[in-house]
């Protein structure tokens, strides 16, 4: 758990009662490489803390799955919309690869929010975090091109490049995995 508390002391400081009531809440779970850990239509029970794996957001579909976030090692994940709102997911997220994880209910977390002083200041953090980094990802597939999306991703998150199948790789940015191969060809 030392993982969690280093995540939200780069955030604020914690003092030693208020980690004891956060880190009392969580559980570890493990999750097998490709398990569904939230399913589309299911309401988000858990925020999940990636210890160790790989977890892709994707909406299903028959024919064209589309991947739309990754989160690793270190980070949270949560189908947060569903989550916060209480309502079915549009989504689902899967563990690409064996997935150690930490999770706190929502009621749990909504215990934390107002047993702790800091709990608050943790969630608005997060929620704020989680904001800016949708809004930079939809301002790249509404203004960048196919090649500057991947370029983008090959400076800024090369991990995703290094760690996930390119099919999810070409969905997570927008084009198809003949076009991510026309692209690499030119680049490499």
């Amino acid at each position: 758990m030392g993982y969690i508390r280093e995540y939200y002391e780069r955030m604020v400081p914690l003092q030693e009662s208020e980690w004891a009531i956060i880190a009392a809440h969580f559980r570890r779970k493990r999750f097998k490489k490709h398990q569904i850990i939230t399913r589309q239509g299911e309401v988000e029970q858990y925020l999940t803390f990636i210890e160790k794996g790989i977890v892709r957001f994707y909406i299903p579909d028959d024919e064209n799955e589309l991947t739309f976030n990754f989160c690793f090692e270190k980070e949270f994940a949560c189908a947060y919309d569903s989550f916060l709102t209480r309502t079915p997911s549009e989504y689902a997220m899967q563990a690409l690869t064996e997935t150690l994880a930490w999770q706190i209910s929502y009621s749990d977390l909504q215990k934390i929010y107002v047993q702790t002083r800091v709990g608050n200041c943790l969630g608005r953090l997060a929620a704020e975090k989680l904001l800016l980094v949708k809004s930079k990802r939809e301002l790249s597939l509404l203004k960048l091109s196919g090649k500057e999306r991947y370029m983008q991703l090959l400076n800024e998150q090369p991990e995703i490049l290094q760690s996930v199948p390119l099919k999810y790789v070409a969905s997570y940015i927008g084009i198809t995995p003949q076009g991510l191969s026309r692209i690499r060809r030119q680049i490499y």
